[in-house]
């Protein structure tokens, strides 16, 4: 490393409050000029997806997440106009529940929200309300039902024991049959029966035009609906009311959130590489991975606000660029693994393997310039903790460097509204940027709605077995033979492994038998 290639390959916009350091690349001095035409060709696809352009071709759907943050660009004036309208509903919707006028009874108020999701209807809300939650200061208190776990489920419902009555749970899926929020939404409502309420009076619907949910909403007169968009995925829904919504009830400014990602969004349609932070990334990623995910990301911010930044990007990034086929239909099996912690945590993790094991990786740091809100006082003479933090941010990178191991920084002035808003949208167009760099689509995810198909499959088993098992009273079957017995030996796995969870959870009996494969199973 020297100064004088920090210097060339050092990116600073001090307007948006954002800097990349790409030195530690170690890339060849020709390689930013080699990739020219590519990159242009980014701007180009990407320009042509902000206008609308049929993006997501499975759906045969536009991808306007862009268009959140600045409803102008938006391709006609009734989207704009329903996009500015959202928003305005968002806010007014939330100054309500803070002021009462939206209330579970006469004289009470919401203080609790427990937002019910998965993926993307969560892990941006849980990012963004773990990053700037001020636990005295926020207007309500966030929980989170992001799974289909009962023990998951029971304990957050425990955190809320006695607070129910003023819990405003809010429901988000686009299509209202995303089985887990489905599950939540039910736990929910009857966690709100057993406590004596009205669950429909204190449950709020963001969800598709049309979709099951929506009809739930409006036939069990729920409290309030806000749109999904089709034109939106999950993954880059945290700007849309998936995620202004929570934000908003939690009292956090969603205005310098959005105005943010527009400032961001205005920096990276640049389209001289030199000036876009966007670009110089994703051609970071392309030259680190060989343009084929060769290496792993290894996110390590030095803050603990950002800890559940890496969770965020991981759906982002992943979900995004892990394809099997490539635009022309060719197997390219794409995609750039995501993990991550926080320092100085991660120093007394796995940073020994980072520098001295495999190297399958490189590391993207996060310096936040601003230690606090306030003065820190010395804990050595001269030196303050968020001394020392830099101090290990910097020593990390230094140690990783002497040992051939590549990383870029990006450093931000805090942890703000606005912010975040820059993070976010910077990272939803590097991935764009990169995706066009390596010929695939990110804005389809078949290999999730694989995964759903084959659960299906699974739970209808799971009622063959139990119908199969009542029908027989008092007979045992091992698994083998069960599996046999409804016209299935192919899925004898899957059979034992339904038959040990009913077990488990009084749905069977089982007499455990040596080897295990004889043990047998009944009503």
């Amino acid at each position: 490393m020297s100064w004088s290639r920090f210097k060339k390959h050092f990116y600073q916009n001090s307007g948006l409050g954002l800097a990349l350091d790409i030195s530690r690349i170690p890339f060849p001095d020709d390689f930013l000029a080699s990739k020219e035409a590519a990159i242009q060709k980014a701007y180009a696809d990407m320009a042509a997806l902000e206008k609308g352009a049929i993006a997501n071709p499975d759906e045969n759907r536009m991808v306007g997440h862009y268009w959140l943050r600045s409803p102008q660009l938006a391709p006609t004036t009734a989207l704009a106009t329903e996009i500015a309208d959202t928003l305005a509903a968002i806010k007014t919707f939330a100054a309500n529940v803070h002021a009462g006028a939206i209330a579970p009874a006469p004289g009470k108020k919401f203080t609790q929200l427990l937002v019910i999701g998965i993926g993307g209807s969560a892990l941006g809300p849980q990012f963004v309300n773990h990053a700037l939650g001020q636990p005295a200061a926020d207007k309500m208190a966030v929980t989170f039902f992001d799974n289909t776990d009962p023990d998951g489920i029971d304990y957050v419902l425990a955190t809320l024991a006695g607070k129910l009555p003023e819990t405003l749970a809010i429901v988000i899926s686009k299509s209202g049959g995303t089985a887990e929020t489905r599950n939540g939404q039910l736990e929910a409502a009857a966690a709100f029966k057993t406590a004596g309420l009205d669950f429909a009076k204190h449950f709020v619907a963001v969800t598709g035009a049309g979709s099951k949910l929506e009809q739930t909403a409006i036939a069990q007169n729920w409290l309030a609906r806000f749109p999904m968009w089709d034109w939106v995925g999950g993954r880059t829904s945290e700007l849309s009311a998936v995620g202004l919504l929570p934000a908003a009830l939690q009292g956090i400014d969603i205005q310098a959130i959005l105005d943010g990602a527009a400032a961001a969004d205005l920096v990276t349609r640049s389209t001289t590489t030199a000036e876009n932070p966007a670009a110089l990334l994703a051609l970071m990623w392309y030259y680190a991975t060989d343009g084929k995910g060769t290496k792993d990301m290894v996110v390590l911010p030095y803050k603990d606000r950002l800890l559940l930044f890496s969770r965020y990007l991981q759906q982002l990034v992943m979900e995004s660029l892990g394809k099997e086929f490539d635009l022309k239909g060719n197997v390219v099996n794409q995609g750039i693994a995501v993990y991550g912690n926080k320092g100085s945590t991660d120093q007394h993790a796995y940073v020994q393997q980072l520098r001295e094991g495999v190297n399958n990786f490189f590391v993207t740091f996060i310096e936040v310039l601003k230690d606090r809100a306030g003065a820190s006082f010395e804990v050595d003479p001269g030196v303050t903790t968020g001394d020392y933090l830099q101090g290990f941010y910097l020593g990390t990178r230094d140690a990783l460097s002497e040992k051939d191991r590549a990383s870029v920084s990006i450093t931000v002035n805090d942890v703000s509204p606005r912010t975040l808003g820059i993070l976010i949208a910077l990272y939803e167009r590097v991935v764009g940027f990169y995706a066009s760099l390596i010929g695939i689509n990110a804005y389809h995810q078949p290999g999730v709605e694989a995964g759903k198909k084959a659960a299906t499959g699974v739970l209808a088993l799971k009622l063959q077995i139990s119908a199969a098992l009542q029908a027989a009273p008092g007979k045992a079957f091992t698994a083998e033979s069960l599996a046999t017995a409804l016209g299935s030996p192919g899925k004898t796995e899957l059979v034992f492994k339904v038959l040990e969870h009913l077990a488990a959870n009084g749905g069977a009996k089982k007499t455990a038998k040596t080897p295990w494969f004889e043990s047998v199973y009944s009503a």
